[in-house]
């Protein structure tokens, strides 16, 4: 080979390493910054992942407040109702006065039940 190709195969080479590198160490940080920020906020998110085992029962569509208080204690009312909002859920009002929430991923099925009753 001539010299005159040597330095810009060895650059590229070089190069490519150093890419490879560089994208293996961002991976490991972003993956360990991940871990970290989902330890902080653990209670947020099994908080989070409760409401929507609590709201996806294929008994219930609907569930009320003190239901959902009741199992998922701990939490300020304010703060449970942003956790339910997190978790894709929806509020209403009942003719009673009573507060009940629902996924909104599952409305269809909840208007279908609504319908039959």
């Amino acid at each position: 080979m001539e010299p005159l190709f040597i330095t810009p195969i060895f650059t590229l080479i070089g190069t490519l390493i150093g890419g490879l590198v560089t994208f293996a160490v961002n991976r490991q940080q972003f993956k360990h910054q991940l871990e970290t920020l989902h330890e902080a906020h653990k209670t947020e998110f099994m908080a989070e992942q409760t409401a929507r085992y609590f709201l996806s029962h294929k008994g219930y569509t609907d569930r009320s407040f003190d239901v959902l208080i009741k199992h998922l204690g701990g939490f300020e009312e304010d703060e449970l109702r942003k956790i339910l909002v997190r978790a894709g859920a929806v509020r209403e009002y009942h003719n009673d006065g009573t507060e009940w929430w629902y996924l909104l991923s599952r409305e269809d099925e909840r208007l279908v039940k609504m319908k039959d009753r």
